[in-house]
């Protein structure tokens, strides 16, 4: 018998908890009872435990109480994991993590799990919205964006919310192989494996703000005039810079190069296209400055790991 952890807090997501207990749950199925998971809840003390959503928990063991060695112990994210400090748990979370053979985090419990200094030197993920945020918390970390879960040695970690039915599922298939892992998510009514990573989700460039600056400028004129073509020297002219000056420039303030920013907008902008309209895969191609359905289909394939068409069907 497996024994499964799930530590639970004030303001905590409620689907970040749900989802990987069903995945274990209903696995319990299909496995006989000397290999089933038993999944217990740890809370910081007793009493009641709200949920971000209002729902009322009671965790079944306490910290203090809480002393045993687990298979997996997973942190899950909500509200309360990056607007609190959770003392007592980030004291309890080394020690049990050190006696436990795998453990984790669900969505922005990473920012948990950074907190009592066991991201650091690891290959980690969270939520797209909240990658830059940890990042800046924790510099020792190694933030990657598009991953739906990733595993380093024991530790494994996920993105928002349902990524957490993907990450139970993927150690469901490590402990009892695929074939269970796939009939749970055959019940579940979720793929096994998604196509594509976090990046399908969410824009690739922030929205541009209003101030005047040389590099603003050009990100906006870039964006008002997509269907045309651009090179760092005209975007260079269009900022009164010499184009070595502007790239550095523009690398420092934007977080990307110029042609990464041409790229990512383009993609952005063909996105919306395909989300909001029924316009011909030629037509949105050349909106969105591609200049052919071949190269939107290649630079979409690299950057979201999904086709247009593909997008299209899942999102439009």
């Amino acid at each position: 018998m497996k024994k499964i952890a799930i530590v639970l807090f004030h303001d905590v997501l409620l689907l970040d908890i749900a989802g990987p207990m069903e995945v274990f749950s209903i696995a319990n199925r299909y496995l006989r009872p000397e290999h089933h998971y038993h999944i217990v809840t740890i809370g910081p003390e007793s009493g009641t435990i709200r949920a971000s959503n209002g729902l009322m928990m009671r965790a079944e063991l306490t910290l203090a109480r809480a002393d045993e060695t687990y298979d997996l112990l997973l942190v899950p994210g909500g509200p309360g994991a990056y607007h609190e400090c959770h003392p007592d748990l980030v004291a309890w979370l080394p020690g049990a993590c050190e006696r436990s053979a795998r453990y984790g985090s669900i969505c922005t419990g990473a920012f948990i799990l950074g907190h009592a200094g066991l991201l650091d030197g690891h290959r980690v993920t969270t939520h797209w919205n909240y990658t830059e945020r940890l990042t800046k918390a924790f510099p020792r970390a190694q933030v990657e964006t598009d991953h739906i879960f990733l595993e380093d040695r024991r530790l494994v970690t996920s993105g928002g919310v349902t990524a957490g039915i993907d990450l139970a599922l993927s150690m469901v298939a490590l402990d009892h192989g695929r074939k269970v892992a796939l009939d749970v998510a055959k019940v579940l009514l979720v793929v096994m494996t998604r196509q594509g990573g976090q990046a399908q989700f969410s824009p690739l460039v922030a929205s541009l703000t209003t101030q005047e600056t040389a590099i603003n400028r050009v990100q906006n004129h870039v964006v008002e005039h997509l269907d045309q073509s651009f090179s760092i020297a005209q975007m260079a002219e269009i900022a009164s810079m010499s184009p070595r000056h502007f790239a550095r420039l523009f690398a420092r303030e934007v977080g990307m190069t110029p042609m990464e920013f041409l790229q990512n907008v383009r993609i952005d902008h063909a996105r919306g296209l395909l989300e909001s309209s029924d316009l011909p895969l030629k037509t949105i191609a050349f909106r969105s400055g591609f200049g052919s359905v071949r190269l939107m289909r290649q630079r979409f394939v690299e950057r979201l790991g999904l086709t247009p068409l593909q997008y299209r069907r899942q999102f439009g």
